[in-house]
């Protein structure tokens, strides 16, 4: 029995080891020197984001410093509890967030794991009301920090991905954009900016972008930061 806690233990401390070595390892995640005099802009948002960071830090380089949590920021119930955490104490000048894929993903029960929409008792892993009223904690944690807001529609989901419904991701950036507006919260809509030219820039059935994809979208991504910058 001891001999079976042993291993168990360091399975765990592996797995956990391996992990962080995954996590330092991606250069989205890397801790920003600030250069002095430059802008500083936070980037918040899932693993699309995250796969723009890199080119969006690229592309502003010594224009702005480009920052972003260490983390998948996940769904809005995420957003909710962590944005006071990730504004931590220093001062933004323009931040650039999304939320929505997550909370459009099925899963069943209280687990985030991903599973097909046709899975029994399979759901949203958060309702629309639910997404609005997060998404609205959210954004007034935002304002707190004065900076220049930018609201990221949330980008397509293709036919045959597995987990999402297509047709869902406009009615929560529908709903999103009522928020944005009540807010006067500017929008870069990367939904309709990417739709025409997914088959390009969208790997097959997945929400995810190529590498290439993933530097269009940044494109995108920057000129609406450089819009929100101080003059």
């Amino acid at each position: 029995m001891r001999l079976l806690c042993v291993l168990y233990v360091l399975s765990v401390s592996i797995a956990n080891q391996s992990a962080v070595a995954q996590k330092a390892e991606n250069p989205a995640y890397a801790a920003i020197d600030d250069k002095p005099g430059l802008p500083r802009v936070l980037l918040l948002g899932d693993s699309i984001s995250i796969g723009y960071t890199v080119d969006v830090r690229q592309m502003l380089e010594g224009v702005a410093n480009v920052h972003r949590p260490a983390t998948n920021c996940s769904s809005t119930r995420t957003g909710a509890e962590n944005t006071a955490k990730w504004l931590g104490d220093k001062p933004w000048d323009v931040i650039h967030f999304n939320f929505g894929l997550h909370d459009q993903k099925f899963v069943v029960g209280n687990d985030a794991t991903l599973v097909d929409v046709n899975t029994p008792d399979s759901h949203h892993q958060v309702a629309l009301v639910e997404y609005v009223e997060n998404l609205e904690k959210i954004v007034v944690e935002l304002k707190k920090s004065g900076a220049k807001l930018i609201w990221c529609a949330t980008t397509p989901v293709p036919e045959g991905a597995k987990g999402r419904i297509p047709s869902d991701t406009a009615k929560y950036n529908a709903a999103a954009l009522a928020l944005m507006n009540k807010h006067e919260i500017a929008v870069n809509d990367l939904y309709a900016f990417a739709l025409p030219q997914l088959a390009k820039i969208q790997r097959p059935k997945d929400v995810h972008y190529t590498p290439a994809g993933s530097k269009v979208l940044a494109g995108r991504v920057v000129e609406a930061i450089t819009g929100q910058l101080p003059k």
